[in-house]
C-alpha cells in the first residue's frame, strides 16, 4: 500500500507570528477529514503551535518554521528555529509568566522529539486523532 501524506509548512516572523500561527495551523487542519469529529484534538495543535512558536520568538530570539505533516497516523507539528539550545522543562512558580511551553507540549502530544541540527533545532509534537481508522491486528 502506497504511503500518503499531506503537509504543510510556513514561516512566521518573530514579531507577531503566534497568533498568525495559530490562524494558519486551524484553517490548514480544516482540510483534513477528521477534524471536525475532534475539536479537541484540534484545540490541542494549535494551543501547541502557539507554545512552539513563542518559544522559539521568545527563548531562541528566531524567527519560526512550522510544518504540519498528516501521514495518516499522526499530525506531526514541526518547529524550527535557529538556537540550537535544546528547551528544558522547568517547573516555575506560582506567577511565573514564563516556562510552562515544553510541559504543556509534552501533556498535550502523545509524542515529543527536539532535536540539534546545524543551524537550530527542531521541537516536533505528534497528534493522534482517536477517531482514526487503524490497521486491524489479527
Amino acid at each position: 500500500m502506497p504511503i500518503k501524506a499531506m503537509g504543510w509548512a510556513h514561516s512566521f516572523p518573530a514579531s507577531g507570528g503566534v497568533r498568525a500561527g495559530r490562524r494558519w495551523t486551524r484553517r490548514q487542519l480544516e482540510s483534513l477529514s477528521w477534524t471536525a469529529a475532534e475539536p479537541e484534538t484540534v484545540d490541542a495543535v494549535v494551543l501547541a503551535v502557539s507554545e512552539l512558536l513563542t518559544n522559539a520568538h521568545v527563548h531562541a530570539h528566531s524567527d519560526a518554521h512550522l510544518i504540519l505533516t498528516w501521514d495518516g497516523d499522526c499530525l506531526h507539528v514541526s518547529v524550527h528555529d535557529d538556537d540550537p539550545t535544546l528547551p528544558r522543562q522547568r517547573n516555575p512558580q506560582a506567577g511565573e509568566t514564563s516556562g510552562r511551553g515544553v510541559g504543556i507540549v509534552r501533556m498535550l502530544a502523545d509524542e515529543l522529539q527536539m532535536t540539534c541540527q546545524r543551524h537550530g533545532k527542531t521541537v516536533s509534537a505528534c497528534f493522534r486523532p482517536v477517531g482514526t481508522d487503524r490497521p486491524s491486528g489479527g
